[in-house]
């Protein structure tokens, strides 16, 4: 069985995103789910399709449903909370307080957060 690859993308749960391409561009949404296999994001009712379900016992009636279909990652751009706006972001190292004890000379936990290149806030911080 072949390991499953855990790739790190630029959008996490909970984002504020905004579509960059597909039927989709220039709308933004919230970030419902990350599927880091196939490299999509979940948004929140955006990318609506209809589908046809059979009754079942859950759902006796059957009938048309509305779901959402996931869209590629580099379809979305992250959204600063400051700006507003659709902005690319780079990552910057912040110093914690915290000390690691593995080794005799202690050594600060280095820390990655997300920066706007456009303001220099970070996303993070707004939601904490």
């Amino acid at each position: 069985m072949m390991n499953a690859v855990r790739n790190t993308f630029h959008v996490r749960k909970d984002d504020q995103v905004q579509v960059i391409a597909g039927k989709e561009k220039g709308k933004t949404a919230k970030v419902l789910r990350v599927y880091s296999k196939t490299g999509r994001v979940l948004l929140e009712r955006l990318n609506m399709v209809k589908r046809h379900v059979k009754p079942t016992n859950q759902n006796p009636q059957g009938g048309i449903v509305e779901k959402e279909l996931p869209v590629h990652i580099s379809n979305v751009l992250l959204v600063c909370s400051k700006c507003g706006k659709g902005t690319r972001h780079g990552v910057k190292q912040a110093a914690s307080a915290a000390k690691t004890g593995k080794s005799k000379t202690a050594k600060s936990v280095q820390k990655k957060i997300r920066v706007c290149k456009r303001c220099g806030t970070s996303p993070d911080q707004a939601k904490a």
